[in-house]
C-alpha cells in the first residue's frame, strides 16, 4: 500500500508539503497541487484516516448502538440518524447488540477506543454495569427513545405515555369499553410509560380494567401474537392496544387464525408507526411520529453538542408530540360496526 513518502518521491516534492496539500493547512503553487494530485492518482493512495485525525483531534465519526437491528423501528432510526450525519460529513458506525448486555458493555468500549466524536444510545436495557459506563462517557452523546437513570445526556424520544393515552382514547370514542392492553416488558421504562397512559385514558373515561385485560410480553411479533391467543382464546375484549407495532402485528395474526374479523370484531392499535405497519392486512392503525425524523433530531442534536460542548450548555431534551395515525384495523364496537358502515 503506497504511503505519503511514495507520492512525495513521485512528485519530486517533500512529504510535508503532500501533507499541506491533502489537508489544505498551507498554501501552495498550482504547479505543485496538480503533481501531488497526478502521483496519488497514479499511486491509488488512501490517506490515513487515524493519521489526520490525530491532527485535526476529529475522527469524523458517530457511534450508534442498538439493541436490534432486525427491528424495523430501530433500522428507521438508523437511516434518519445515518441521513443526518451524512448530510454534516460524518460517517457512523452501527453497533448491534443483540439486547445483550455484554455485547452492549463490549461495543461500547470499542468505539469509544475508536475515538468517535459522538455517541448515540438507543434503548438500552436494566443492566447496572452499563448505564454505570454511560455516566462516566465524556464524548458528547444523545439518549433516544428513553431517559437512562444516572446519564445526564442529552434526549431525544417520543412521548410514550400521552401516545398511549392517545391510542386508547381513541378505541373509547369508537365505543370499545372491554379494551385490552399488551405491553412490551414490565420491567422496562418504555413499556410502563406506554402501559401508564392506557390507564389514565381508561380510569378517564371509568372503563373497568381486570388484571386479565393487562398482558406483557417482547416487543416482538411472536410475544404478540402468543399474548394474543390468550386473550382470544378466553372471553375476548372488543378492542386491543398493542405496545408497538411488531405487537400489533402478532395480534393480527393471532385473530386471522381464529377467523376474527380486524376491525368488524376486533379493533387493534399500535404504537411506532413503522413502514410495515402500511402494508400489513389489515394496515395497521397506530400512533406515533417519523421515526426517521426523530433519528435526523437526534443526529441534530447530537453534532450540536459536539460544535457546543457540555460544559457550555445543560443537557437537553426534545419530547416529540405523537400523534394518531389512522388506517384500518380499527373501528366501531362490534354492535356498533354495521351501523357504523
Amino acid at each position: 500500500m503506497a504511503t505519503i513518502k511514495d507520492v512525495a518521491a513521485m512528485a519530486g516534492i517533500s512529504y510535508t508539503t503532500v501533507s499541506h496539500v491533502l489537508n489544505k493547512t498551507r498554501p501552495v503553487s498550482e504547479q505543485v497541487r496538480l503533481k501531488v494530485e497526478a502521483a496519488i492518482a497514479e499511486l491509488d493512495y488512501v490517506p490515513s484516516a487515524v493519521a489526520r485525525s490525530l491532527k485535526a483531534r476529529s475522527t469524523a465519526t458517530i457511534g450508534l448502538l442498538v439493541p436490534s437491528s432486525v427491528n424495523p423501528y430501530f433500522a428507521e432510526l438508523a437511516r434518519g440518524i445515518e441521513d443526518g450525519c451524512e448530510r454534516n460529513g460524518y460517517c457512523v458506525i452501527l453497533c448491534n447488540s443483540d439486547d445483550n448486555p455484554q455485547k452492549q458493555r463490549s461495543y461500547l468500549r470499542v468505539l469509544l477506543e475508536k475515538r468517535i466524536d459522538g455517541l448515540v444510545v438507543a434503548s438500552v436495557g436494566e443492566d447496572s454495569d452499563l448505564l454505570q459506563s454511560l455516566a462516566c462517557v465524556r464524548t458528547p452523546m444523545v439518549i433516544v427513545d428513553r431517559a437512562l437513570e444516572g446519564v445526564d445526556a442529552d434526549l431525544v424520544r417520543i412521548d410514550h405515555e400521552q401516545g398511549a393515552y392517545l391510542a386508547t382514547r381513541h378505541l373509547l370514542e369508537l365505543g370499545h369499553r372491554d379494551i385490552a392492553c399488551i405491553g412490551g416488558p414490565a420491567e422496562t421504562g418504555v413499556s410502563q410509560l406506554r402501559v401508564a397512559g392506557f390507564h389514565r385514558a381508561m380510569a378517564e373515561a371509568q372503563a373497568e380494567i381486570s388484571a386479565a385485560r393487562v398482558l406483557h410480553c417482547d416487543f416482538t411479533s411472536p410475544g404478540g401474537h402468543a399474548a394474543a391467543a390468550q386473550l382470544l382464546d378466553g372471553q375476548r375484549p372488543t378492542a386491543i392496544f398493542a405496545g408497538n407495532d411488531m405487537i400489533g402485528f402478532g395480534v393480527l395474526r393471532a385473530a386471522a387464525e381464529r377467523n376474527i374479523s380486524v376491525p368488524a370484531e376486533l379493533s387493534v392499535i399500535g404504537f411506532d408507526d413503522i413502514e410495515l405497519s402500511r402494508y400489513v392486512y389489515p394496515p395497521l392503525t397506530t400512533v406515533g411520529q417519523s421515526i426517521r425524523e426523530l433519528g435526523e433530531s437526534a443526529a441534530e442534536l447530537l453534532l450540536s453538542r459536539i460544535a457546543r460542548p457540555r460544559h457550555d450548555a445543560p443537557a437537553e431534551q426534545r419530547i416529540i408530540a405523537p400523534r394518531i395515525i389512522m388506517r384500518e384495523s380499527t373501528g366501531p364496537r362490534p354492535d356498533l360496526f354495521n351501523d357504523y358502515r
